[in-house]
């Protein structure tokens, strides 16, 4: 697996869920927002502070704990 080292979990930042580079912007967040539509331009451009590469490993992470287990989920 690539490095992740742009991911941090601090607890005084964000309550310790995991951010990007320290600063108080959730992985989860970004995944977020991939999720409900919007493009890695369009989150670059929301957020100028963050760079390419924040959003690239904010989504390996999230793929990487997809993997991590396997859960069944309700037949619809």
């Amino acid at each position: 697996m690539a490095t992740l080292d742009r991911i941090t979990q601090e607890p005084d930042v964000m309550s310790g869920k995991l951010c990007i580079r320290g600063m108080r912007v959730t992985v989860g967040m970004i995944v977020g927002q991939i999720a409900a539509g919007h493009s890695i331009e369009e989150i670059l451009a929301d957020y100028p502070y963050l760079e390419r590469e924040d959003v690239l490993q904010a989504l390996r992470y999230a793929a990487w704990r997809s993997e991590e287990r396997e859960i069944v989920l309700p037949k619809v």
